[in-house]
């Protein structure tokens, strides 16, 4: 029971850090960021590394939600935060309920691993979306190489990936 009300508290608390702002990611970031949780569950890939693309995904499409009720108009109060949360809720609970987060033999660092990883891929996901925003802004509106975009928020993960591949191997 401890437990959960950790990861609760944990996402609570995270979704009021990722909301400060609502930019979209292009759709090719999310396909990228899908088709690596596909692809990491099929070659049976360390929860960790599962979970920081999990983490992506999720944090793509918060992003996406947020700009797309802003665009039909769609305001609400803490529009930002209940939608970050009812989508952790909604990827974290199941997980959790069905004890694939939660596991004892599944822990690193005395830490659920698919866990870790959706928090590490969330806040570097997070972080590399604004990172390439700050200097989309500095460039008068302007990328400074093509698919700065999608390189940006997906670079992080790959680099993270291959941390944890190393690891937890």
């Amino acid at each position: 029971m401890k437990n959960k009300r950790k990861i609760l508290f944990f996402l609570t608390v995270f979704s009021f850090l990722i909301t400060s702002s609502a930019k979209a990611i292009c759709p090719i970031c999310t396909v990228a960021v899908g088709a690596g949780v596909g692809l990491s569950r099929w070659l049976g890939i360390d929860d960790t590394i599962t979970g920081l693309w999990i983490g992506g995904l999720t944090v793509s499409m918060i992003m996406w939600t947020i700009d797309w009720l802003g665009r039909k108009n769609v305001y609400f109060k803490k529009r930002k935060t209940i939608i970050a949360v009812v989508y952790y809720l909604l990827i974290v609970a199941p997980l959790y309920w069905m004890d694939i987060i939660g596991h004892p033999f599944n822990k690193i660092w005395g830490i659920d691993k698919l866990f870790l990883g959706i928090v590490f891929g969330s806040i570097v996901f997070w972080s590399g979306a604004n990172w390439y925003f700050y200097l989309k802004a500095k460039n008068n509106g302007h990328a400074y190489f093509p698919f700065q975009k999608v390189a940006m928020p997906v670079g992080p993960l790959i680099i993270l990936s291959f941390i944890f591949y190393f690891l937890t191997k």
